[in-house]
């Protein structure tokens, strides 16, 4: 396991994602709602731009691994999938919501290992609509944690669209990659 720059920001993102987590467990004494809410809030965008930023510095340094190829998404699919969860207990999110958005994750994660391991990755590399899905999801949970308006602008509300969107998006994107995979599904599915 290489530790590098790139890698060490998405040790970061694991290790911040208790304590995202933790804050909302902690009383209302210790913390008010609107200040839980603000710190997980900040916690969710200084990773989801520390995802961008280990990318670039991956890149720019000439530091990839497949270390860090692997760990990356491992570690962006945690936190979405923590904020989701504590979206759906804090009644901000439908659990129905993040069970499709998470159980796209856990399908498409698998469906891409199956398809490295037959030699096919590149036929279910990063699509425009898994990232467009991604672009929803990261700018709904922000605005759903924050829970209050902004600027006169209701988050709630337009966080609700955009998750709304983003499951829409995971349903189209699923379909794409499970539509490029299936002529391998059905031909090597039984090996």
């Amino acid at each position: 396991m290489p530790l590098n720059i790139p890698n060490a920001l998405t040790w970061a993102r694991i290790v911040l994602i208790p304590v995202f987590v933790g804050v909302f467990y902690l009383s209302d004494g210790a913390l008010s709602v609107e200040t839980k809410n603000l710190i997980a809030t900040i916690i969710f965008v200084v990773a989801a731009v520390t995802d961008w930023f280990d990318g670039y510095l991956a890149r720019a340094l000439g530091q990839t691994s497949a270390f860090g190829a692997f760990l990356d998404p491992v570690a962006d699919k945690l936190m979405v999938a923590a904020a989701l969860i504590l979206l759906v207990q804090l009644s901000r999110v439908d659990a129905l919501i993040a069970v499709v958005i998470i159980g796209r994750e856990i399908t498409i994660s698998a469906l891409r290992e199956w398809m490295a391991r037959v030699g096919q990755s590149a036929s279910v590399a990063v699509a425009f609509v898994g990232k467009l899905k991604t672009a929803a999801q990261m700018a709904a949970i922000p605005m759903l944690l924050f829970n209050a308006p902004v600027l006169g602008i209701d988050m709630v509300l337009v966080g609700t669209i955009l998750i709304y969107v983003a499951a829409g998006l995971t349903l189209w994107s699923m379909g794409y990659y499970l539509h490029r995979a299936m002529p391998l599904l059905l031909d090597k599915g039984g090996d």
